[in-house]
C-alpha cells in the first residue's frame, strides 16, 4: 500500500472523539498498513491518547456550521436546512482537495451520507484516489426517525446514499445482515468487519477501580437537585478527606471492595430518538417497587431512616443500584428532568461525560452494562456493547433483528423487549449481590471469553486490509 503515496485520509462528518470505529481505523492504517493518516473531522471531544500521540496521524478539525442557527425562527431554520449541507460540502472539498496531501485512499464513515459521500467521491476523482465507504448504518433510516419513512426528502436522501455508495471502489460494513441488504437491494458488495475493542478496553484492576472511583467521587456523591440512596450522608465528610470511595476501601492489607457497595450499571447513550431511555427509567421504578414488595418493606418509613441503615452496612437480599449514564446528545436534559422526579428508594442515576481514557476504566469497573440501541435500520450493531465486552462486562440489550450476531443470550448477556422484562433481569442477576449472584458471574465469564476470542487488530488484518490492498492496487495499475 506504500508503493504510491503512502497516505490515507479518514473522513468523518462528526465529532472524531465520538467516532471510535474511525479512530480504530486510523490506528490500524498507521500501525498495520504503515501509512501516514490524515483524519478530517469535527472537533468537540478529544480522541483517545493513542491517536493524539501517534506520529503518523494528523487530525484536521473542520469549521462547523454555526450553532446559533438552531435558535432562529422556524422559517429561517428551514432555509438553513438547505444552506447547511452546501456549507458542509464546500468545507469538505476544501479540506479533502487542498488542505491535506493527496492520499492513496479516502475511507469515509456513513452515515451521514449527504453531503459526505458526494464530497469524497468528487475529491477521490480529482486526486486520483481510492474511495472506500464504511457502512455503520443507513443515513436515510436515521432521517426517517424525524421526518417519517414516507417523506419525499427521505426518498431523495436514500437515492443520493445509494447512488454515491455504488460509486465507491470498496465497501466495509458492520454486520452480515447489512452485507446482505447492500448486496440484494443496493447492488453493493461489502466486506463485513465486525467491531472489536482495541487493547485499551480491558477489565479494570482493583487499583484502577479505586483510583477511578476516587476521581469521580464528587460527581457520584453530589448530584444537583437530587437526594437519594447514594448521596445520603455524604455531606458529613469533606471530599478532600476521603480515602475510601463508594465502592472500595483501604485496609491494612491494601484495597478491598465494600461488601455493602451499590451494584454499578453503565449505559452509554447518544440521547437520540433511536434509543428509548424511558425503558430504563421504567425498569428502575419496577425494580424499586418489586424489591420493596418482595422484602415486605414499610412504605411509610422515612427515607432518611432507610438510607441510614443502608449506609451503616446492613446487608439486603437485593442491592442498591447506581446507574451511570454516559454520553452527550439532544434529549439528555429532558431525561435528567424526568430522573429528578422519580424519588426512588434504592436506585440512583448519574449522568456524565468521561474522557477517552476514563471511559474504558468505568466499563471495566462496572457490574453490568445496559444497551438501549434499537437501530434505525435494524442492520447495525451497537459499538458500545462491543466496548463493554472488551472490558469483560456482561450486557442486557434491547432485542432487535440482528443483535444476536453480537449478544449471545445467557452466554455473555441477555435481551429484553420491555421495561418489565429488563426489571425481571435486574432482579434475577443481582439477587444476593455481591457474593451470591451466580447468574451474573456466569455472564461475566462469558463476556471475558468473548473479549479473548477476537481483537480489532486481527479482525482488521483479516478483513479490511485485504480489501484496501485490492482496491489500491487496482487503482495504481
Amino acid at each position: 500500500m506504500s508503493e504510491k503515496r503512502g497516505r490515507a485520509a479518514v473522513v468523518v462528518l462528526g465529532d472524531i472523539g465520538r467516532s471510535p470505529r474511525m479512530q480504530y481505523h486510523a490506528l490500524s492504517l498507521a500501525r498495520q498498513a504503515s501509512l501516514k493518516v490524515d483524519i478530517v473531522a469535527y472537533g468537540g471531544s478529544d480522541p483517545h491518547a493513542a491517536i493524539l500521540e501517534h506520529p503518523s496521524i494528523c487530525i484536521h478539525r473542520m469549521t462547523e456550521w454555526p450553532k446559533f442557527t438552531q435558535n432562529l425562527p422556524w422559517v429561517l431554520r428551514c432555509l438553513m436546512l438547505l444552506l447547511k449541507p452546501t456549507f458542509q460540502f464546500i468545507v469538505l472539498l476544501w479540506y479533502l482537495c487542498i488542505k491535506i496531501p493527496a492520499p492513496d485512499l479516502f475511507l469515509v464513515q456513513n452515515p451521514p451520507s449527504v453531503p459526505t459521500l458526494v464530497a469524497v467521491k468528487w475529491a477521490s476523482w480529482l486526486r486520483r484516489s481510492v474511495f472506500i465507504v464504511d457502512w455503520h448504518n443507513f443515513g436515510y433510516t436515521l432521517l426517517g426517525l424525524s421526518l417519517g419513512r414516507g417523506s419525499r426528502f427521505v426518498a431523495l436522501y436514500r437515492w443520493f446514499e445509494k447512488h454515491y455508495g455504488q460509486q465507491a471502489d470498496g465497501s466495509l460494513c458492520v454486520t452480515k445482515a447489512m452485507q446482505h441488504e447492500l448486496a440484494q437491494n443496493w447492488g453493493i458488495r461489502a466486506t463485513v468487519l465486525y467491531d472489536q475493542p482495541p487493547e485499551f478496553f480491558h477489565p479494570s484492576s482493583l487499583v484502577e477501580k479505586h483510583r477511578l472511583f476516587l476521581k469521580l467521587d464528587k460527581d457520584l456523591r453530589y448530584f444537583e437537585g437530587i437526594r437519594d440512596c447514594i448521596n445520603h450522608g455524604s455531606g458529613d465528610i469533606k471530599t478532600e478527606e476521603r480515602s475510601d470511595s463508594l465502592f472500595t476501601t483501604t485496609t491494612g492489607a491494601g484495597i478491598a471492595e465494600k461488601s455493602n457497595r451499590p451494584a454499578l450499571i453503565v449505559s452509554s447513550t447518544s440521547w437520540t430518538p433511536d434509543e428509548d431511555f424511558g425503558i430504563l427509567l421504567e425498569a428502575a421504578v419496577m425494580y424499586d417497587r418489586r424489591v420493596a414488595a418482595i422484602l415486605n418493606e414499610d412504605d411509610s418509613e422515612q427515607e432518611e431512616v432507610f438510607w441510614d441503615r443502608m449506609n451503616n452496612g446492613r446487608q439486603y437480599l437485593y442491592p442498591r443500584l447506581l446507574f451511570i449514564i454516559t454520553g452527550k446528545g439532544p434529549e439528555k436534559e429532558k431525561y435528567e428532568q424526568k430522573i429528578k422526579k422519580l424519588h426512588l428508594r434504592r436506585v440512583a442515576f448519574r449522568t456524565m461525560w468521561l474522557s477517552a481514557e476514563d471511559y474504558p476504566l468505568l466499563l471495566g469497573s462496572a457490574d453490568l452494562g445496559v444497551c438501549l440501541h434499537t437501530s434505525s435500520s435494524g442492520l447495525d450493531l451497537p459499538m458500545k456493547v462491543v466496548d463493554m465486552f472488551g472490558c469483560g462486562l456482561p450486557v442486557c440489550a434491547v432485542s432487535y433483528s440482528c443483535i444476536e450476531e453480537l449478544v449471545k443470550v445467557e452466554r455473555n448477556g441477555l435481551l429484553f423487549s420491555s421495561s418489565s422484562e429488563l426489571a425481571d433481569q435486574l432482579l434475577a442477576l443481582f439477587k444476593g449481590f455481591p457474593d451470591e449472584c451466580d447468574a451474573l458471574r456466569s455472564l461475566r465469564n462469558g463476556a471475558i471469553e468473548t473479549r479473548s476470542s477476537a481483537a480489532w487488530a486481527s479482525e482488521w488484518e483479516a478483513n479490511a486490509k485485504p480489501l484496501l490492498l485490492e482496491v489500491t492496487s487496482q487503482n495504481s495499475s
